[in-house]
Order: C-alpha cells, then sequence, then structure tokens
C-alpha cells in the first residue's frame, strides 16, 4: 500500500515535468530566438529549425546539470526517502502554481531562480521540521543544507546580472569602434576577423559543452597524449581557441568573397544555435531535474525493501548518469512546444522592444530610480567628454553616427529592432556566458544572460537615447525587481507547501495538485480569451494615409469606434450606478484604460503622420491633429465619469436617489440616441447626415441645464448627502464636457467634408 502512494506521487511528478517542459519553453523561447528575430537578418523557420537543431541536441548533453536537483542545494543523507519524496513533490507543485502566478499577473520570471529557491525553501522547511521534532537547535540547519554549493549558486545567478550586463556593454563597444554602423561596407577581412573570433568563440563552446556530456568526454586517447577529451578541452583550451580562430577567419573571408555569404547572418544562425543548445543544457534541470531524481530515489527504496520513513537518501550523494532517452523524449517535447505552442511563436516583445533603436511606444513609466540613473550616466559622459582630448572624441562619434534614413510612418515595423552587429554580439556573449556557467555546473538562468546582455549590449549601442532613456531603465529596473520577487517567492511559497504535505500527506498532495490542474486549465483559458479579446473593429488603428481624403476615411473608422465604446462605456456607468454594481464598474474602468491608451498611441504617433504627408496635402496634419484633440477630450471625460462612479460605490456610499437616477437615465437615453446615429453615419460613410445630430446639440445642452437645476433645488431643500450631490454634480458637467467635444469634433467632420470633399470620396 505504502509503496502505490509513492509510485502515484512519481507519476503526477512526471506529467507535472510535462506540464513544466511545455510551460517553461513557451515562456523562455524568446531568450534564444529574439537576436535573431529582432535583426530580421534570416527568415523566422530558418531561426526555429536552427533552434530546434540545438534543443535537441543541447538536451541530450545535459546530463552533469541533473545532479543540481539531487544534491546541488540540499545533503541527500541528511534525509529519509518519504521526506525527499514531500521535498521534490513540493517544489514541483510550487513551480506550476508559480508559473501561473506571474503568467497572470504578465510578470517576468526566470525558471532557473525558481527551481532553485524551490528547493532551498522546501528543504528548509523539511529540515527545520526535523530539527523541532529532534528538539533539536536551528544551528544544525547547516548540516541540511549544502550551503557552499548553495552560495555558489546563488551568488553565480545574482553575477550574472552584473558580469552579462558589463561583458555585454563592453563586447558591444568594441564591436561597434571597430565595425560602425557602416559594417557592411568594411573590408572583407574586417568582417571574416570579426566571424573568426564569434565563431570560433561559439565552437568551442558548443564544443566543450557537447562533449562533456557525452560519455565520450571521460574516455582516454593516445593521440591525446593519455588525456581524456574532456581534459584535452580544459588544459589546451588556449591552442584551440586560436586554431578555432584561424580556421573560420579562413573560412569566413573565402565564404565572404567567393560565396558572397553574409558572415553576420552565419554568425547568427550558429549563434542561436549555440545559444538553444546552452539553454537546453543548463535549464532541462528545472524542468525535468527533480522528477527524474525523485524516480531514480523510488527505484533505489524499492530496491532496498526498507521502510520509506527508515532508508537514507545518501545514494542521492553519488553520481547518477539520467537516462539518455528520457533526456531525448525531454528534447523532443521542447522542439514540439517550440513548434506549436501559441504563446512560443507569439514571441513577447519586452527585450527587442527595451533594445530598439529609435522610438515608438514605450511599455514602461518612468520613476524616481530610472530618472535617477540616466541623470548619472548623463553626468558621467559630459565628465568623460572634457577628459578625452576632442579628435579621439570625434573619431568615436563618427563610429557611433547611424545612418541617415528617410523616415517613414512604418519605420518601426520595416526596420529592425537593431543591425546585425548586435544581433550577433547578443547571440556571441550570452552563448559563451550560459556554457561556461554548464562546464562548471552552475545553474545560471538563461533569462537572465540574455537579458541583461541585450540590455549591455543597448546601452553600448547608443539605443537609448534622450527621448527613450528614462522609459528603458525603468524597464529593466522592473524586469529584475520581478526576478528578485521569483526568488523570495518561490523560496516563501516551497516551504508552506512542504510544509502542508508533511502534515497532510495524500490528502494534502491531492488537494495541491487538483488545485494545480485547476489553476493551469484557468491560465490557458484565460490566455485563449485575452488573444480572441481584442477584434480588428475594436481597436483603433494608425493613419497611413498621405492625402486629405486618405486621412478623413481612416478617421472615421476610429472615429466610429471611439464613439461606439464611449456610448457602452457611459451606459455602464449609469447602469452600475442605478444597479450599485461594483463588477461592471471595475469592468468600465479597464475599457476606459484600454480606450485612452489606443488614442495616447495615436498621438505618439502623430510625428511619423506628419512625416508621411505629400506636400499637397500638408493641410491634413491640422485636421487630424484636431480630431485626436477631441478624441482625447472625450476619452478623458469617460475617465472621470467611470472613476467618481467606481469610487463613489467601493466606498459604499449612499444610493442615489430615485429622481437622480431617473433623470441620469433620461440623459443617457438623448446621449445614446445621438452616439448611436453618429456611429451608423459613419459606418455608412453618410457624413452628410451629421448635420442632423449638430442640430439637436442646443435641445441636450438644454436637458443637462435643466438636470442641474433641478439638483440645485434639491439641495436646498431636501438633499441630506454631500457625496451624492456632489457625485450628481460631477456627473452632469462632465457629460456635458463629453458631449462638447462630441459635437465640435462632429462640426470638424461635417464642415471638412462640406467644404472640400465630396461625398463619393469618403468610401472604404
Amino acid at each position: 500500500m505504502e509503496s502505490n502512494i509513492y509510485l502515484i506521487m512519481i507519476i503526477a511528478l512526471a506529467v507535472l515535468a510535462v506540464a513544466d517542459l511545455v510551460v517553461g519553453v513557451s515562456n523562455d523561447a524568446v531568450n534564444f530566438l529574439n537576436s535573431a528575430i529582432g535583426s530580421k537578418a534570416i527568415s523566422f523557420r530558418t531561426i526555429m529549425i536552427v533552434a530546434s537543431v540545438g534543443i535537441a541536441l543541447g538536451a541530450i548533453f545535459s546530463s552533469g546539470m541533473m545532479e543540481v536537483a539531487r544534491k546541488g542545494i540540499f545533503n541527500p543523507g541528511e534525509f529519509y526517502f518519504n521526506e525527499i519524496m514531500f521535498i521534490f513533490m513540493a517544489v514541483m507543485i510550487t513551480d506550476i502554481l508559480l508559473l501561473d502566478f506571474f503568467n497572470t499577473l504578465g510578470m517576468p520570471t526566470s525558471t532557473t531562480v525558481s527551481i532553485v529557491f524551490e528547493l532551498l525553501g522546501a528543504a528548509v522547511a523539511m529540515a527545520l521540521i526535523k530539527i523541532l521534532n529532534a528538539g533539536g537547535s536551528f544551528s544544525e540547519l547547516v548540516n541540511y543544507i549544502n550551503t557552499s554549493k548553495a552560495t555558489e549558486i546563488i551568488l553565480g545567478i545574482l553575477l550574472s546580472v552584473v558580469v552579462a550586463f558589463s561583458i555585454g556593454a563592453l563586447v558591444q563597444w568594441v564591436s561597434r569602434l571597430l565595425l560602425s554602423y557602416d559594417f557592411e561596407k568594411k573590408a572583407r577581412w574586417v568582417g571574416a576577423l570579426f566571424g573568426g573570433i564569434a565563431l570560433s568563440a561559439i565552437t568551442y563552446f558548443i564544443f566543450m559543452k557537447g562533449i562533456k556530456g557525452t560519455a565520450y568526454g571521460s574516455e582516454h586517447f593516445t593521440f591525446l597524449g593519455g588525456l581524456t577529451i574532456k581534459d584535452f578541452l580544459e588544459t589546451e583550451w588556449l591552442g584551440i581557441v586560436l586554431a578555432n580562430f584561424v580556421l573560420w577567419s579562413l573560412i569566413a573571408y573565402l565564404l565572404t568573397v567567393f560565396a558572397k555569404v553574409n558572415i553576420y547572418k552565419l554568425i547568427i544562425g550558429v549563434g542561436t544555435f549555440a545559444l538553444a543548445l546552452a539553454f537546453a543544457g543548463n535549464d532541462l534541470v528545472n524542468f525535468i531535474g527533480v522528477p527524474i531524481a525523485a524516480y531514480q530515489s523510488y527505484m533505489e527504496w524499492v530496491a532496498s525493501g526498507q521502510l520509506a520513513t527508515e532508508f537514507s537518501m545518501e545514494i542521492l550523494s553519488e553520481k547518477v548518469p539520467t537516462p539518455t532517452l528520457l533526456l531525448f523524449l525531454s528534447g523532443m517535447i521542447m522542439v514540439a512546444t517550440l513548434w506549436f505552442s501559441k504563446k512560443a511563436r507569439y514571441v513577447a516583445e519586452t527585450e527587442i522592444n527595451l533594445s530598439r533603436e529609435g522610438e515608438g511606444k514605450e511599455r514602461f513609466e518612468p520613476n524616481f530610480l530610472s530618472r535617477s540613473i540616466v541623470r548619472l550616466g548623463m553626468a558621467i559622459s559630459q565628465y568623460t567628454d572634457t577628459i578625452l582630448p576632442k579628435s579621439v572624441s570625434d573619431k568615436i562619434e563618427t563610429k557611433f553616427q547611424k545612418q541617415t534614413i528617410a523616415l517613414s510612418k512604418d519605420k518601426t515595423y520595416e526596420m529592425p529592432a537593431f543591425d546585425m552587429v548586435r544581433a550577433a554580439v547578443n547571440l556571441m556573449v550570452a552563448g559563451i556566458l550560459i556554457s561556461i556557467a554548464t562546464s562548471y555546473k552552475l545553474p545560471l538562468s538563461t533569462t537572465y544572460v540574455t537579458f541583461m546582455v541585450a540590455m549591455g549590449t543597448s546601452l553600448a549601442d547608443r539605443a537609448w537615447g534622450a527621448e527613450s532613456a528614462v522609459y528603458r531603465v525603468a524597464g529593466v529596473l522592473n524586469v529584475i525587481g520581478g526576478w528578485f520577487g521569483t526568488a523570495i517567492i518561490a523560496f516563501t511559497a516551497s516551504g508552506i507547501i512542504l510544509t502542508l504535505i508533511n502534515f497532510g500527506t495524500g490528502a494534502a498532495i491531492a488537494i495541491l495538485l487538483f488545485v494545480a490542474v485547476l489553476l493551469l486549465a484557468r491560465n490557458y483559458i484565460s490566455y485563449n480569451k485575452k488573444s480572441k479579446e481584442i477584434k480588428a473593429e475594436d481597436s483603433l488603428r494608425r493613419a497611413e494615409s498621405s492625402s486629405v481624403q486618405g486621412v478623413i476615411a481612416e478617421s472615421v473608422k476610429n472615429t466610429s469606434n471611439v464613439v461606439k465604446r464611449t456610448n457602452k462605456i457611459y451606459t455602464n456607468a449609469i447602469d452600475g450606478l442605478a444597479k450599485q454594481n461594483l463588477d461592471i464598474l471595475k469592468k468600465n474602468k479597464k475599457g476606459v484604460v484600454k480606450l485612452t491608451d489606443e488614442i495616447d498611441d495615436l498621438r505618439d504617433h502623430i510625428f511619423y503622420f506628419i512625416k508621411n504627408l505629400d506636400d499637397a496635402s500638408v493641410g491634413a496634419s491640422d485636421f487630424y491633429i484636431n480630431i485626436l484633440g477631441y478624441l482625447q477630450d472625450m476619452a478623458q471625460s469617460l475617465e472621470y465619469i467611470t472613476k467618481i462612479s467606481y469610487k463613489h460605490i467601493n466606498n459604499n456610499h449612499k444610493k442615489l436617489k430615485y429622481n437622480q437616477i431617473k433623470e441620469l437615465k433620461e440623459i443617457n437615453y438623448k446621449l445614446d440616441h445621438i452616439l448611436s446615429e453618429t456611429q451608423i453615419a459613419f459606418d455608412s460613410r453618410a457624413i452628410e447626415k451629421i448635420g442632423v445630430l449638430i442640430n439637436e446639440k442646443d435641445d441636450l445642452f438644454a436637458l443637462l441645464s435643466e438636470k442641474i437645476q433641478k439638483q440645485v433645488e434639491r439641495t436646498r431643500t431636501e438633499e441630506s448627502s454631500p457625496k451624492n450631490t456632489t457625485l450628481y454634480f460631477s456627473l452632469l458637467i462632465e457629460t456635458k464636457d463629453l458631449m462638447t467635444a462630441t459635437m465640435n469634433m462632429l462640426e470638424l467632420y461635417y464642415k471638412e467634408h462640406d467644404s472640400s470633399i465630396p461625398p463619393a470620396t469618403i468610401s472604404e
């Protein structure tokens, strides 16, 4: 009976491992795909094929890293089999719940940090329980935890942030100094030399990583002076790297001269392969290390014939090879996920967005710390300029001079996020750092390394200009903050779940597994719902036309959309107040935020819009800017109406009186009529019908004035709630502002249509 319980736990761990593989690859695919995708150097299909081969090989060669899960964090000899199984189960359940939690919040997370701190949290909790049960002292905790190795791993993870950023910045600065932005026009030997350096570095660590993980790495060969391949690679590394450099430089030169191959594209392809290889070799332990350790523990326990509470897990301290079949199957699951997971194919834009050249919509808001860091950076830059001789400073400046390209409205879509030199450096440095960590059995976070290398190269490449630096730095700080949050939550949650499992045993495990499955299902449904939520007709489009007629036709679509959503948001606000329904008002707030963000995006695009206009249609800019101004005024009024309505109900203030609700419904009915007819006129491109609606303006304003006067009289005679009075007056005044902006916009359309645009031209 006891054996069956642990067998069920092994099966549950296997299922959790598969789920972890799928979720992990979906989240981390961006780490090794972003540089190739951001540079647009090679096709997406080619990138996927190269990455798939790298993942498959990396998975097969990752056996050595599995020791981290067995003995890297705790001393297995101090625990019995049942305790080890509880630790492993707590870790895997926490991992699933943690990934789901961070995915729901949209926060960045690292699978390496998660697994390390989950193992640490569960082991510490189990050790404390054993110490308390035995009446021991807390000082005995060091006997249970592999403090030296755990400290080494944690410091390695934290140092990787600083090291990756610094080395990425240094290598990129030197590379740009040598190659400039005009790198494709340099002499062919320059590209061949850069290719030799990059490719020799990448291939050495591919060999180092690959061969050390195979059985052949420990074989002795006479022609190597009796050394093993692994020892030969370690002791003769300088000679191997130099020979590699000469060979690759020659190959690069020949390919450039005779085959007309773009050597930078080759580096990006090989770098993507290396990073995928390093990712699978380094991160596979995060997904299957714990279940494999649990399976091996179970097999040893069954063979021993001892009770689970008496069988010491000292066996985990020994080096046990991971079955190649399990590694192969894991690799295939990772490759399949890479190709078929929607989340993996929809690459997260955070890293590309923060490292891209030029301006665009920023995802993060600046804060005090980001502003302070930028000011410090500017001060250091100015101080450096005063120290360097002007001739040297000018020479450096010419190397960082970007090519002049005619601006276009589609700039952010047509141009790559960064050039091939930066993509090559990203891949080269990240691949090398992760491979070095893997060769020393250090589970460096691929997320940390690839992200921080990309940020370092962005800084060195001057991608963070005066108009974007505070936003980019704020983004980096947000991401790093999320990483520290991951560590703290992983440690705490794993310890709590271990405690629940220890005291609740089978029942607690069953409940926790059920909760994990529910959360995974909810996350999947929520993701699908969110991806289908934004329909084409419900989102605003940037103006792309270069003529007056085209701009009006395109803006009509946006205006119809805003009018439709305005009607819905205003109606929901009145209904929410009438029914005191907090859920309606809460959803309304989200709808207003989304609308405001879309209008802000249109406003931020004005620069490229004006640049794109033809000479004969510059007048369209005045029309378009005014329309955006009115749309923004409408959104601001809606935002205020929604905010005060939500605040009133959320604070449990008195319900509006019957007469007040009745009057608001009357206003809403009149407003609904005008907005609905406006939407119909715009959708049918019958702009001439707007004249009828404009004539109703006076009636609507008269109605609003009448309601304001009635409330004044009520306040003087019968009203007893200051909060109700404030809310009601605010709603009426803001409704008046909303209709003023709407009517001004309609008058502008009607005037433009009536004076210069024949009805036939207002079409799809």
